[in-house]
């Protein structure tokens, strides 16, 4: 198969780190650049995006996961012409409603009290598909939850809860766009998903079987595989 060497930011989500995109980075990365920018340091979104453009190259694909789809619409929003491609990856584009808000900071109040006690493995069911649960994927989740800290969670949190509602940025991006989201994913549903789809008219919607909300780590190899053929499409003119 031949590759383009287009430059690749592979953005995670909350809690997660560059492990999220082990698989990912190890079968591209002799083509092209990759960058995945540190998302635990600033609290807000926008300060997120801007921290990835300017560790990012002058033009790139771009492909991220939950939490990191909404610093990717922020970077849809403040520098499409920088942007050849995007991936969204088990994400949504809508704000909370007052319920999931109201849960957030519930659980930013108990981070605070020193109750933060990373993922643990009664949440593990809600992020990943149950053939999942006691394998290296569910250690690799809580691993890097830890790493990340209850610090780097209160700000990822506070961003998350005060993003900005990126559904008028949708019908924006004129870039070959590739929404991936796993069927059983309890935190962003395939109508999420449906909804980028509908949005966005050079987009493809994926549904993954057996999958929750973390493909790169569920289903490695086919991310990798829809990564390389989406990175493979025919290049815009630009950049």
């Amino acid at each position: 198969m031949a590759f383009n060497n287009t430059p690749l930011v592979l953005i995670p989500g909350l809690l997660c780190d560059e492990r999220l995109w082990a698989h990912q980075k190890a079968a591209l990365e002799h083509a092209r650049p990759i960058c995945i920018p540190d998302v635990s340091l600033d609290a807000s979104i926008a300060q997120m995006a801007e921290r990835v453009l300017d560790e990012a190259p002058p033009c790139f694909a771009l492909a991220a996961l939950s939490m990191g789809g909404y610093v990717a619409m922020e970077i849809m929003r403040r520098a499409p012409e920088r942007v050849m491609r995007l991936a969204l990856i088990d994400t949504m584009v809508r704000p909370d409603d007052e319920t999931r808000a109201k849960a957030r900071r519930g659980l930013l109040s108990l981070a605070e009290l020193g109750r933060f006690k990373g993922v643990t493995p009664q949440l593990l069911p809600k992020l990943m598909h149950p053939r999942c649960i006691g394998t290296a994927v569910a250690d690799t989740v809580q691993a890097m939850a830890n790493a990340i800290g209850k610090d780097g969670f209160v700000r990822q949190q506070q961003a998350i809860i005060d993003r900005a509602d990126y559904r008028p940025v949708l019908e924006t991006i004129a870039v070959p766009t590739l929404i991936v989201v796993g069927e059983n994913d309890e935190i962003t549903p395939p109508a999420e998903s449906e909804e980028i789809h509908r949005g966005i008219q050079r987009s493809r919607l994926i549904l993954l079987p057996e999958c929750g909300h973390l493909p790169p780590l569920e289903h490695p190899q086919l991310t990798t595989q829809l990564l390389s053929r989406w990175l493979d499409a025919e290049l815009l003119i630009g950049c």
